[in-house]
């Protein structure tokens, strides 16, 4: 019926509706805080297979059609993660960056405060570009970035070694130096050479979850393909790009 529109981690809240039962399967955090767990216990005891899942305010509309609205065969928009994505591909997996901001961050705030920057994932990232790599598909990430580097490129390049450590293949190329690469609207994960997800940013850099734009006609992924070969033939390996 619907996901979250406004997580960060790859849109896990979630409505679903059985189509043959006609129940209900809701996608949610856990809820663990012993506060809000007492007062469900008020109403009603909660038995040992049962857990009480958080869902936000933004998805009350879908829980309403859930229950009033469903239609046989419906399904809904399948907006697939990156993990799914990342999961199918069996060559290659690309990404492109051209932005000198993105945000809202966690690490860069804690970075800016004067911290590590380095927020623990549970080792997620490393264990799915690790899967990957590990049956032969070539992760590369590129970015294109303004110098001298903004302060957000600044920390992301210090950080860049957990990319390299998961996996991943890093280049860094300096704006001036991409004259002539006819470069795309916006920043891309490529799976396979043949599926192009562009992620659309706001003006100030902040994430739109629902800004995704997902290409598969050859005209277009076979100029991506062109263009990003260039730019990561001109692109300087990671442990040899200096901030400057």
């Amino acid at each position: 019926m619907g996901q979250d529109p406004t997580s960060e981690k790859e849109y896990c809240p979630a409505v679903f509706v059985d189509p043959v039962t006609g129940d209900c399967l809701f996608q949610g955090r856990v809820v663990t805080d012993p506060a809000v767990l007492a007062l469900i216990r008020e109403h009603g005891a909660i038995a040992e297979d049962e857990a009480v899942v958080w869902l936000p305010a933004s998805m009350r509309q879908m829980i309403v059609d859930a229950v009033t609205s469903y239609e046989q065969g419906l399904r809904g928009h399948g907006q697939p993660g990156f993990a799914d994505l990342l999961s199918k591909a069996t060559r290659s997996a690309v990404h492109l960056e051209m932005r000198d901001h993105y945000g809202p961050s966690q690490g860069f705030a804690d970075w800016q405060a004067g911290g590590s920057g380095r927020i623990d994932d549970g080792g997620r990232w490393k264990r799915l570009i690790g899967e990957a790599v590990g049956r032969g598909v070539r992760v590369r990430r590129a970015r294109i970035v303004s110098e001298p580097v903004s302060d957000f490129i600044r920390y992301e390049h210090m950080v860049t070694d957990e990319n390299v450590d998961a996996g991943e293949e890093v280049r860094w190329l300096p704006r001036r130096q991409a004259s002539g690469i006819l470069l795309p609207h916006a920043d891309y994960w490529m799976y396979d050479q043949r599926l192009v997800v562009f992620n659309h940013n706001a003006g100030n850099g902040d994430h739109l979850p629902e800004a995704f734009e997902y290409i598969s006609d050859l005209r277009v992924v076979r100029e991506l393909v062109g263009s990003f070969e260039m730019v990561w033939e001109r692109a300087i390996p990671h442990a040899q790009y200096k901030i400057v």
